[in-house]
């Protein structure tokens, strides 16, 4: 299960610590369900999820780079690049800062999982984190994969 909040940010807070960095890139065979692959440095991973926002299924499997290729045949719409930084917060949280690469440079995403729907609920974001957008669909990675040319302009324009 996958329980996390969202929020963008329009540039990277300067007290964070960007000390541990992946390099992301990933693709979407499918995106309700969601069937997901992805390259996390040397790793990959296949990925399905249910629907839903703050809450929802997740199941993952290691894939082998010849398994990830294969796949890569069967991914439509944008390729989806970025660097995931890694920030620890109060509370055994951590903060997952992703910085967006070419369609979508300039997006800034910052997620934070949760053991419980109610500690999700009762989290008291920093105030760098003041634009939540965890109940806005556009800012799933999955939505970000189908948008045209013009949604990606104005969604980097908001």
């Amino acid at each position: 299960m996958e329980i996390e909040r969202k929020y963008l940010l329009k540039n990277i807070p300067e007290e964070l610590d960007l000390k541990e960095k992946h390099s992301i890139s990933q693709g979407y065979i499918n995106t309700t369900p969601v069937v997901r692959i992805r390259q996390y440095d040397d790793q990959y991973i296949l990925t399905i999820k249910s629907s839903g926002l703050m809450k929802r299924i997740e199941v993952e499997k290691e894939l082998t780079e010849e398994e990830f290729n294969e796949l890569s045949t069967m991914v439509v719409g944008n390729l989806i690049q970025k660097d995931r930084y890694k920030i620890p917060l109060q509370d055994s949280l951590t903060l997952e800062l992703d910085v967006f690469h070419g369609d979508f440079e300039g997006l800034i995403i910052a997620e934070i999982e949760f053991e419980t729907i109610e500690k999700a609920e009762s989290y008291n974001a920093p105030g760098y984190l003041s634009c939540e957008v965890t109940d806005q669909p556009k800012y799933q990675n999955s939505s970000l994969s189908s948008m045209s040319k013009e949604e990606i302009e104005a969604l980097l324009s908001t």
